[in-house]
């Protein structure tokens, strides 16, 4: 349980630095780009990932080049969801995007759905919009585009990782490396562009910045996976723990910390999450 915990904890923890972000000034691009490249660093420490059979992966570069791409990108809309509407909603809508490789299994791979998974999909849909309602003085529904961008993408990001997860060359923490790498590479070249062409100053801070990101980035990950390999007998447990975990943790970090306010209509989304992702598990254990 321990490992859940601190998992948890750096999950929030991330969330609460990109929510300072803007009031120290740190340039987000320039933060994540060193995030990887010092998860790069902690990879090789803790893992030593073997490369042997690079050359066999071949055919799922797609793959590799999809995550790439997709991690620094949205992570990128995590920051900006973060500091519009808060780490409350911004959990919530990352939390949820679990649907998304549930409903590739249905739609992609011919998986059966039970009542339970049912129950907890519909549940979750109307969890989405209760949570991120939001009026403004013309009565019109608020941003959307942040937290929806951040469910898409986590939901398209753990698709693509079972993907990863699929491949038997290399063992998976070298996969991870290779997408880390391909992340740092992205991102260089995009805060190179906005240095080059946009006069953009690289900060000492931005780069500092990066690497305690990086660290509780790693560490969310690594725990997570000890945590599987403790608890190996009850993967839906690991699975309900953390997404619970981090949705009640971030609400409390975001209320108490932040100030952030909730409706009632938010308030009652936060419950529907939280049932969803109980009733997502327990579809997991027991086919009803």
């Amino acid at each position: 349980m321990i490992y859940l915990l601190i998992s948890i904890c750096c999950s929030v923890t991330v969330a609460v630095l990109l929510k300072l972000a803007k009031r120290y000034k740190i340039s987000i691009p320039q933060a994540v780009t060193w995030n990887y490249l010092f998860a790069i660093c902690l990879s090789f420490v803790f893992f030593k990932p073997s490369m042997n059979g690079l050359s066999s992966t071949a055919p799922s570069v797609p793959v590799y080049l999809a995550l790439g791409i997709l991690l620094p990108v949205i992570f990128w809309f995590l920051a900006a969801s973060v500091r519009n509407i808060g780490i409350v909603k911004t959990d919530i809508a990352q939390r949820l995007s679990l649907f998304i490789p549930i409903l590739a299994a249905y739609f992609l791979f011919g998986e059966n759905f039970s009542i339970l998974k049912l129950c907890g999909l519909c549940t979750g849909f109307a969890a989405i919009f209760f949570t991120l309602y939001k009026k403004t003085k013309g009565g019109q529904a608020g941003n959307w585009l942040y937290p929806i961008t951040v469910f898409v993408g986590f939901g398209a990001i753990d698709t693509l990782f079972k993907q990863v997860a699929l491949i038997k060359t290399i063992p998976y923490t070298s996969s991870l490396v290779l997408i880390f790498a391909l992340s740092f590479l992205l991102s260089l070249l995009y805060i190179a562009y906005q240095s080059i062409i946009r006069k953009q100053k690289l900060e000492p801070i931005n780069f500092i910045c990066g690497c305690i990101l990086g660290f509780f980035n790693f560490f969310n990950i690594l725990s997570y996976l000890k945590a599987h390999q403790a608890m190996a007998g009850n993967p839906s447990t690991v699975f309900a723990a953390m997404n619970i975990g981090v949705i009640i943790v971030g609400t409390l970090a975001g209320t108490l910390i932040f100030k952030e306010k909730l409706s009632k209509l938010n308030y009652w989304g936060l419950g529907l999450a939280l049932t969803a992702i109980t009733l997502i598990t327990l579809s997991q254990k027991y086919a009803v």
